[in-house]
């Protein structure tokens, strides 16, 4: 983990004190690259149920920037899972694909303030790098070869609290360096997109997985720069093998049946550290997300960044 994590979860932070006079505002932003997995039934179940006990409004946004990697349909079969699952969300379904206006226009702003740069370093002259070593900050890029678009990135630490991580603290500067926010081939980047978004469709808290923990510092740096409202993060820990990989690239990565709907379910709440009782297998979707609403408490994932599943 590029930062420094501290598994006391109790300090108020700045972040935390901005969004208590608001209403929750949670999301679920899947990449339409394939099919939901467990982990990413896991993951929105977190989101839903920590937003719907909270009182608040859940939104699904589709992060299909990056159109090489987006399969045919699945943004239809993600939505369309969701629903047999009894996810019920708020709103539209936000396409990212539609809000490029948006990413021009706080791009737009950072370089009229001097903030951003134009980058003609490949992936494979960066390949041996631990950060950007700023090869293009100071000197013009290459000629006749597309750019990037970084951000200019001081030194100076980014700490922030998570509601199941703890503190943590990373000098993104010294960590990454000065950050992508368009790619050579022009499409947005994710740090760019996520932050726009969030700031514009009033997203007050994001529950994901802690394998996005490192990436957060740099998304609070760009709040900042870009003057969005801070946000309430908390990373739940990722599922894993037991030998330490990550189930999205094992073999039980394959879709979620909603054929099983209440039974996956019950799994997806046993990893969440709940403990549905026996006879909900018998229950209807409605009556399982009931009482998973009455039992939902986010401190029992407190300071875990993995969690591994049964065999």
């Amino acid at each position: 983990m590029n930062g420094v994590r501290s598994n006391t979860a109790t300090a108020t932070t700045a972040t935390a004190d901005s969004t208590r006079e608001r209403r929750y505002v949670g999301r679920f932003a899947p990449s339409p690259s394939g099919d939901l997995h467990l982990g990413s039934l896991y993951t929105a179940a977190a989101s839903y149920l920590d937003a719907r006990a909270n009182g608040g409004a859940w939104l699904v946004r589709l992060e299909d920037l990056d159109r090489p990697r987006v399969a045919a349909g699945s943004a239809d079969r993600i939505l369309r899972t969701l629903d047999q699952f009894g996810f019920e969300w708020d709103g539209e379904v936000v396409r990212q694909s539609g809000r490029t206006d948006l990413y021009d226009a706080a791009l737009d702003d950072l370089r009229s303030r001097g903030l951003t740069f134009e980058c003609s370093c490949s992936r494979s002259q960066l390949a041996d790098e631990g950060r950007y070593p700023g090869h293009c900050r100071t000197a013009p890029p290459a000629a006749g070869v597309d750019t990037a678009i970084r951000l200019r990135v001081d030194p100076g630490g980014i700490r922030f609290t998570d509601r199941i991580q703890g503190t943590f603290r990373q000098d993104v500067a010294a960590t990454a360096g000065d950050v992508v926010l368009r790619r050579r081939d022009r499409i947005f980047a994710y740090l760019l997109a996520v932050v726009v978004d969030d700031d514009a469709q009033g997203v007050t808290h994001v529950v994901r997985g802690a394998d996005l923990l490192d990436n957060t510092p740099r998304q609070i740096l760009l709040q900042r720069l870009l003057g969005a409202r801070s946000l309430n993060y908390a990373h739940v820990p990722v599922l894993v093998e037991a030998d330490g990989s990550k189930l999205a690239k094992s073999a039980r990565s394959v879709r979620v049946d909603p054929t099983l709907g209440v039974n996956q379910l019950m799994q997806v709440f046993t990893l969440l550290r709940m403990t549905p009782p026996a006879d909900l297998e018998k229950a209807s979707l409605g009556e399982v997300w009931e009482w998973a609403l009455g039992s939902w408490t986010i401190d029992a994932l407190r300071a875990r960044l993995t969690c591994e599943i049964p065999a």
